[in-house]
């Protein structure tokens, strides 16, 4: 049986194909690199609503058109550099470091499941700019980094590979390390698709050092339980990303029954990945109005 996050992973694929961003081929080979059969994947690709030609049939999410200027949502980063540090069991892992000039408190920023780019770098880079030094994990750290794939196909493929233990390992790790950068700073974290779904996955592992989480359109953890997490929850969400919505309503009672301070915000007229500046779903009206939202969460709750 497929883990819940790898059949989110084969979703976002298929959903890709049924928008008309990737030809049937490239679905049906990024499938095949999850390790779904030929049978399984044409099952999956007609379940989110591909024609029996492998044709797109779903209304494209809007995006910025062809060649206009996209404008990301924040200030200019600050440089964000490569950095290494411990991990669990003796491991050394990777990421993106971005100090801001005066912290107000510090974030770990986690990637979608392209792993860690330069859109994510730039994020940590953008909070930076805004009083909250950044540290983005890269949860491919152990295979030696995401830049050590071929391409993002790959990159996804192995990411439904590990452990969602391997994943909060890593990041409470990763915690640890801005804790020892940022001494004495409250701690946040942002997660993007995927990555959102690793932020509710750590505020389900009892982690109780979160100030504050931002996780964007990510999908819920089977039996999320918040209990033993302290954080303010700030969950973003698009209105017609229905696969990620569908569980937006178990997020909010499992918060509620945590008793933990949160918000959920769906943002109208856009779909999944919104905040992407680089990719065909960006908004970047909601994406600005999104980054504003999160800075005002953090400067509520961590600085």
């Amino acid at each position: 049986m497929m883990s819940p996050f790898k059949r989110y992973l084969a979703e976002e694929i298929a959903l890709d194909h049924v928008e008309g961003l990737i030809p049937r081929r490239e679905a049906l080979r990024r499938l095949g690199l999850l390790g779904l059969g030929l049978p399984a994947a044409t099952a999956l690709l007609t379940a989110c609503g591909a024609g029996a030609e492998g044709a797109a049939t779903a209304t494209p999410t809007p995006g910025p058109a062809s060649g206009a200027p996209v404008s990301p949502a924040g200030p200019s980063p600050l440089p964000a550099e490569a950095v290494t540090f411990a991990g669990p069991e003796g491991v050394t892992l990777l990421g993106a470091w971005a100090q801001a000039q005066e912290p107000k408190g510090a974030v770990l920023v986690i990637h979608e499941n392209r792993g860690l780019n330069d859109h994510t770098r730039s994020v940590a880079g953008r909070l930076a700019a805004d009083g909250y030094s950044s540290l983005a994990l890269d949860l491919l750290s152990r295979e030696g980094g995401t830049d050590s794939f071929g391409d993002t196909a790959q990159v996804t493929a192995k990411l439904g590979e590990i452990p969602p233990e391997r994943f909060v390992a890593d990041m409470k790790a990763a915690l640890g390390e801005l804790s020892r950068r940022e001494n004495g700073a409250r701690l946040g974290m942002v997660g993007f698709c995927f990555g959102g779904g690793m932020t509710w996955l750590l505020l389900a592992n009892a982690e109780p050092r979160l100030s504050a989480a931002a996780p964007f359109y990510g999908p819920l953890p089977d039996g999320a339980d918040f209990a033993g997490s302290k954080a303010a929850v700030l969950g973003i969400y698009a209105e017609l990303d229905d696969r990620v919505n569908a569980t937006r309503d178990a997020a909010r009672t499992a918060l509620e029954k945590a008793g933990l301070k949160h918000e959920i915000v769906t943002f109208p007229g856009v779909g999944h990945a919104f905040f992407n500046d680089t990719g065909p779903r960006y908004n970047a009206q909601a994406a600005a109005q999104a980054y504003q939202r999160v800075i005002a969460w953090f400067g509520t709750y961590l600085a």
